[in-house]
This record gives C-alpha cells, structure tokens and sequence, in this order.
C-alpha cells in the first residue's frame, strides 16, 4: 500500500512499556478482526498503514507485524501477537526463584536485571537476516545513542537512502527494548561498501526519548513530502485532515494510587530513584512524561484544525497493583493485562483534556470499539481509493 500514491497518510503508533504491551495487541486484535471483515481473511494490519511506529515493546510489535515471510506476508497477525507474547514473556523477564531472588538489588551495583539473551534469541531466529528497508512498509523505530547522547531514529525510509541507517532489524528492535537497569545498552555497526566506512551505535531504550513515538511518526511523513516522496506526493500532512493516526498506549497508573511524593523523594538519593518499592520511579517518570507530552500536544493539534476524528489515542489511565510493572511476567499478570486490554475496548473513548492533561470521556462517540470499528471504515475506504488509481 505504502508504495502507490496516497491521498491520506496513515499512522499507526505503538507505545512501550513491556510486558504491557499486552493491553495494544488486544486493540490490533480487533482491528485487524474489523478490516478481515470488510477486505476478506488474508487481510493484516500492515496492508492499511504508510508507517508503524513502535517504541520499546512497541517496536518489537511492529517488527513481528510488519517483517515479511517468503511469501511477502507478515510474520504475524495482530491476534499471533497476544499468543506470542504470553508464550515469550516469562522467558524475557524471568521472574525471581530462590537461587536468583537478590537479582533485583545486584543490578544496583552491576549488571542488569535481565541479559538479554532470550530476547535477542528470538529475533535471530524469527528474522536473522532482515534489514530495516526489507519490511513490508514503513517502520519508525527510536532509540537513544548513550556514547553520542542523543536520540537515533530508525526509519524504512533513511535505510533505503543510507546504508548506515540500514541496519539488521532485530539489532534495532534490541536497542529500542533495552531499558535502563533491565536490560544492557545494544552495541553494534554497521557498514558502507561504497565507501569502506563504518558507523557504531550504542543504544538504550527508545522510551528515554520518545516513549509515545506518534509525533515522530508524523514528522517522518512530512519529511517524506518534502523530499517527493512519490508515495506521498499528493499528501498534505502539514494539513491534520490528510492525516490518519491510531495511537496505542500501554496504559498508565492510576494518579490515585501513585505513592510518590516530594517529601520521600527528597530523601531517595541515586538509588531509591532506580529502586524503590519494587520499581524503578525515574523509569516511570521518563516514559509517563514523554508519552503524555506527545498526547497532549497532537490532540491539541488535531482539535485546533478541527480534524479531532482523525487522531485516536487509546489508553488505560487506571491501573493499579502489579498490573503497573513492566516486567511482572507471571502468568496471573500476563492474563490480566489481556484482560485489561479487552476491557478498554468496552470503555467510552476519551481524549486528553488540555487544562488537566487527564482523559475525559468524549460525548457521543461510543466505545474505544465503536471507534476502531469507525478507524476499519477510513482504512479500508483510503485503500479502496488507492486501488482505483
């Protein structure tokens, strides 16, 4: 789809935050469920998107929906993911046994919570060879450069331009999970044949910049119409009408059951910021802000050019207990949070309310599946016209 002459750009962003990413494959689930029914059995997510952004465990959804078969089909349906991660995620966070129980305060002094090594098992042998350009459309992956100290975005569209951005894709999706204190920063290179260079990385866990990569993904569109794209030739995106967004969190802790506060947080010192209670608070606190601040800001943007129809952000604003932790990968948690997922479908559709920065229920649109089923309609009705062309 990416390849013929869009009239609408369309996004799809995915959130990180680790195990959680549970709660958006329930929403995929459906909305890929919801095109079948209008395009027929063979129809997957990847078919109706220009570009799939996904940080952190959003990145590593993106790859499995987006990475190709030898028949040039996804690696993934959006309902294989949920089956995928309930199979996976005990193995990437193990949890603790009495002969690792004093992992978690080891990691305090050296280490990593977790190695690492599953996760990178999996890529090497769900996509071993695949390059960042080889996807079926176009991703956008963040990550963050520690040596450099700055943000490093992965994107189809630079691979195909730079072959120092062309990296192995599971080497981006390893750098863009690597969580501070979970996992270990990503080392690796890549190189220009024409010209005998090579380039290092080393890369920490895209949610430190851009845990919420929607306005990334955007500003990739627009730099794709700029240039002249020919993809994106007849698109406006400086114009939020000709945009498409479906934006996915990973859900957010209740403000009323978040036991921080400024007086105990002044007494923490170094550690007590990176374990407290059994969490890591300036872990949350980077991928709450960076998340919000992004929300905040397109929802603004979409409701001033009053094309609020067009951005749909779906989030679960409420959750408590172990259902907050990122890597909690027990079997009671896991089911909880495709619980948690399935439920947010149910619930009314709401959007950042500008003044508090909180979600407010919308009048009048339904549920976040009425929605959905809304977004199926425009995806299969913008695919359609491109089919005419």
């Amino acid at each position: 789809m990416a390849k013929a002459q869009a009239k609408m750009a369309t996004i799809l962003s995915i959130d990180g935050g680790g195990v959680r990413g549970l709660i958006p494959a329930q929403a995929l689930g459906f909305l890929e469920a919801k095109l079948q029914e209008l395009d027929g059995a063979e129809a997957r997510i990847v078919d109706y998107f220009d570009l799939i952004a996904g940080t952190s465990t959003g990145g590593l959804v993106t790859a499995m929906i987006s990475s190709p078969k030898p028949n040039k089909r996804p690696l993934f349906s959006a309902k294989e993911v949920t089956d995928f991660y309930l199979r996976s995620l005990p193995e990437i966070f193990p949890q603790p046994t009495r002969w690792n129980l004093f992992g978690g305060a080891t990691c305090l002094f050296y280490g990593c919570k977790y190695s690492g090594q599953y996760l990178g098992q999996i890529f090497n042998e769900m996509i071993p060879n695949l390059r960042l350009s080889e996807t079926i459309t176009n991703v956008l992956l963040p990550t963050f450069d520690i040596k450099l100290q700055q943000p490093i975005i992965f994107s189809t569209f630079e691979a195909k331009e730079n072959a120092f951005k062309n990296p192995f894709l599971k080497d981006v999706c390893i750098g863009t999970s690597a969580a501070p204190t979970f996992f270990p920063p990503h080392y690796f290179t890549t190189h220009d044949q024409s010209s005998g260079r090579s380039r290092s990385f080393h890369l920490i866990d895209g949610g430190i910049a851009a845990n919420n990569p929607t306005l990334l993904a955007i500003n990739q569109i627009k730099k794709m119409r700029l240039k002249e794209n020919p993809g994106f030739k007849n698109t406006r995106p400086q114009d939020y009408g000709e945009i498409l967004v479906l934006s996915l969190g990973t859900g957010q802790e209740d403000s009323q059951s978040i036991n921080y506060n400024a007086k105990e947080a002044a007494q923490w010192g170094g550690l007590g910021w990176i374990q407290n209670k059994g969490r890591a608070p300036i872990i949350d606190v980077f991928m709450n802000a960076s998340a919000d601040m992004v929300d905040i800001y397109m929802a603004n943007m979409f409701q001033s050019g009053f094309h609020k129809g067009n951005y749909l952000r779906i989030q679960e604003a409420n959750l408590s207990g172990v259902g907050v932790s990122v890597d909690c990968s027990c079997k009671e948690n896991l089911e909880n949070l495709v619980n948690i997922g399935k439920k947010l479908l149910d619930k009314p559709v709401s959007r950042v309310d500008l003044e508090t920065g909180k979600f407010e229920e919308v009048q009048n649109e339904g549920t976040n599946k009425d929605a959905l089923t809304r977004f199926a309609k425009l995806l299969w009705e913008e695919k359609r016209k491109r089919s005419s062309l």
